[in-house]
């Protein structure tokens, strides 16, 4: 029974994880500024990124690769963190200021 569930389960789980890539590429071009676009590719990519490594650590022919998987996505989590934060901060020192709908 589950030899005929869990593909599908794991193909449904990439399809939403492409659809966060997506979602998140589409923050990219779409925001106004460096933070917003940060905060886009920051979230969806993250979400998207531990869909699919769930989806790929459900096809994986042992336990220890699907577990290795599994362990991508906390340290890309914190690596993510970690580069984003630098690059606001640069963005920050080099005076680029948040985007407003108000301002001139």
């Amino acid at each position: 029974m589950t030899e005929l569930i869990l593909p599908w389960v794991s193909g449904a789980l990439l399809i939403v994880g492409a659809f966060f890539y997506a979602t998140g590429t589409l923050g990219l071009l779409r925001f106004p500024d460096v933070y917003s676009r940060l905060h886009a590719l920051a979230k969806a990519d993250n979400l998207g990124l531990g869909f699919v490594l769930l989806g790929l650590a459900l096809q994986a022919e042992s336990i220890a690769v699907g577990l290795k998987l599994l362990l991508i996505w906390p340290l890309m989590l914190a690596a993510s963190a970690g580069v984003s934060y630098a690059i606001a901060r640069r963005a920050d020192s080099l005076g680029l200021k948040p985007w407003r709908k108000d301002a001139p």
